[in-house]
């Protein structure tokens, strides 16, 4: 493996590995693909690997700190590590490939907690967050360089770590002649706004409130566990949105935060959730009613954040929804309704040629090709942070016959 993984900064077409688990712990995306030195990215191979319901339980245990021990954290942060480089491997050899023919491995890893507002508790202004999935032994594994963790050096300048994908929506999506809303439709919603013929400091994007996460858990709570998401809608699709329901869940003070602006579980997670569930037992609300209005929710929270951040200032003329949410159809329609007042037209990746699902592990690929080559990755208007950084920490593989540095003997 001498020299492994240094191809990358002679080579006019690197490959890489992106991979990525987001809030909804559905499982491990991974996205094999090449780019090329102006940034064109082909993708060979995409594979989502679900989670084990057993790892699946345990990763949620992790969300609330009183069952997130430190023990537990460690043992996931490896176990992680472990089932990040299978999914690696797996999607390799899906493109044919053998993982000495790959120069690098991106992993964003699983967020368990982020915290990006300063706390000012002694005496520091501290952000910080928490992705677990160790590059250490995904690089042990596979033999392949790995870039993860990438959220820390954008927090350590002040920023809030996210939204990260922004960047390389720049790289991919900017038009000369249109203003575009890139909508990622994960555990939570986030938007990267293009304006046409945009400078890397014209984008802004933020996160835009939930957008799977409470469908997925009341999903889950209504069919006693036997669905973890509303499949294409179609539960939501059988009911009718309760106005007062969906006019008490719009007061959460997130929405009018101003921007840069993130959030997670810490907002809208379990409890959230379960205040939200005892209201069909008080008002008679069928378990249709309260999804329709849940997805309704998701759709509303990213036509406000629309009028309220991005109209002020540009015009769109399309959205263009990615993630697990734009296979929802009834949230689609409900995107396309609340847009069709703006003449915005709502397409999918797949609209564009692309995958929605594997979008986000592509970005996470190419933030580690940035990473490997020393280049600043991340939008300085869209995280917050006063200066740019290169993100991520890299973890080398093992260099059998490398020989020790500054004289060591080697202990073999």
């Amino acid at each position: 493996m001498k020299g492994h993984g240094m191809r990358e900064q002679r080579q006019a077409i690197r490959r890489v590995v992106g991979m990525m688990s987001g809030t909804s712990v559905d499982g491990i995306d991974a996205a094999l693909v090449e780019i090329s030195q102006s940034a064109c990215v082909k993708l060979l191979a995409f594979e989502n690997k679900p989670f084990p319901p057993a790892v699946r339980e345990k990763i949620f245990s992790l969300f609330r700190p009183e069952t997130a021990t430190v023990d537990r954290v460690g043992y996931m942060n490896f176990l992680l590590g472990e089932l990040y480089a299978e999914a690696a491997l797996s999607v390799i050899a899906k493109a044919g490939f053998r993982p000495e023919e790959v120069d690098l491995i991106g992993s964003h890893g699983q967020t368990i907690w982020h915290a990006p507002e300063p706390s000012g508790q002694d005496g520091y202004p501290i952000r910080y967050t928490v992705q677990i999935g160790e590059g250490a032994v995904i690089a042990a594994r596979t033999g392949v360089p790995v870039v993860s963790d990438f959220r820390v050096a954008d927090m350590a300048l002040g920023g809030q770590g996210a939204p990260l994908v922004p960047f390389t929506e720049y790289l991919l999506y900017r038009r000369e002649d249109k203003t575009m809303l890139l909508q990622n439709i994960g555990g939570i919603g986030n938007m990267t706004v293009l304006p046409a013929a945009a400078r890397p400091e014209d984008v802004f994007a933020f996160d835009t409130g939930p957008g799977n996460m409470i469908i997925d858990a009341v999903t889950a709570a209504v069919t006693g566990g036997r669905q973890t998401y509303d499949a294409g809608g179609a539960i939501a699709a059988r009911g009718r949105t309760n106005e007062a329901l969906l006019a008490r869940l719009r007061e959460n003070g997130y929405y009018a935060l101003p921007l840069p602006k993130t959030t997670g579980r810490e907002r809208f997670g379990a409890q959230y959730t379960a205040e939200m569930l005892a209201w069909p037992e008080a008002n008679g609300l069928s378990p249709e009613d309260l999804l329709a209005t849940v997805t309704e929710l998701t759709a509303w929270s990213i036509a406000d954040a629309y009028e309220r951040y991005v109209l002020p200032h540009a015009r769109a003329d399309e959205l263009i929804a990615g993630g697990g949410g734009s296979y929802n159809q009834t949230l689609l329609r409900m995107l396309e309704r609340r847009f069709a007042v703006h003449g915005i037209r709502v397409m999918t990746q797949e609209n564009l040629g692309f995958s929605s699902d594997a979008k986000e592990a592509v970005a996470f690929a190419l933030l580690a090709d940035c990473c490997r080559r020393g280049c600043a990755n991340v939008l300085l208007g869209v995280t917050g942070a006063w200066e740019a950084a290169v993100l991520g920490k890299l973890s080398l593989p093992p260099q059998r016959g490398a020989g020790t540095a500054f004289g060591c003997k080697s202990t073999e």
